[in-house]
């Protein structure tokens, strides 16, 4: 079966209802990061590989609609033949709103992204401009052949990340149970292209 590891996707405070974040998902309550913690420890204990991915965007970043005059927040405009949302300010390099809300010593690493101010980047192993992250690097590195992908947001970070692992090579579940999604259109959306594009879905981890 290959090697396989376990990649959390962006659980950070801005992205939870539980911080009060400003770009909250559905469903980010206690009892949400608690059966994501406990999932991690039993991984853990199994001795799978964990890595987390981590928004770290400046504050000048091209998707925060308050770098936009006369712009709201989840405008869609075109920037240089593309198209981006602007969201409100979010994972600020260095604020408490960008902090992982779960043990970081549980992680073998923790690959920050969306750091150049002119691109978004919702995959964890490149941003919208091409350029690519450590993350492709460090699983080669340790041999990984699978990856388990969970964490928010479903139809967002957690598709993008997935989408991208499957072009790479890489053999992808993504745990449905452990993810929390913007909308449940968009969410059911992102699931039906992952499952279009050969990535397994579950309900939760099994070991």
């Amino acid at each position: 079966m290959g090697k396989e590891a376990l990649i959390l996707v962006d659980l950070q405070a801005d992205f939870t209802q539980v911080k009060n974040g400003s770009l909250a998902v559905p469903g980010t309550d206690e009892v949400y990061l608690r059966l994501v913690e406990e999932e991690l420890r039993r991984a853990a204990m199994r001795g799978l590989l964990i890595f987390a991915t981590q928004d770290w965007h400046p504050p000048n970043h091209i998707s925060f609609y308050t770098n936009h005059p006369d712009k709201r927040a989840f405008d869609i405009v075109q920037l240089e033949g593309r198209e981006q949302i602007l969201w409100p300010p979010h994972c600020i390099q260095g604020t408490e709103g960008a902090r992982i809300l779960v043990d970081n010593n549980l992680f073998m690493a923790i690959v920050k992204k969306g750091r150049d101010p002119k691109y978004d980047s919702y995959s964890g192993f490149r941003d919208d401009g091409g350029k690519q992250t450590e993350l492709e690097a460090i699983l080669r590195y340790h041999q990984i052949q699978r990856v388990v992908i969970f964490g928010l947001a479903l139809d967002f970070c957690v598709k993008a990340t997935a989408l991208d692992a499957k072009d790479l090579g890489f053999a992808v579940t993504v745990v449905k149970g452990l993810s929390k999604g913007v909308s449940p259109e968009t969410t059911l959306e992102a699931l039906k292209t992952m499952e279009r594009a050969g990535i397994q879905i579950r309900e939760g981890i099994e070991f």
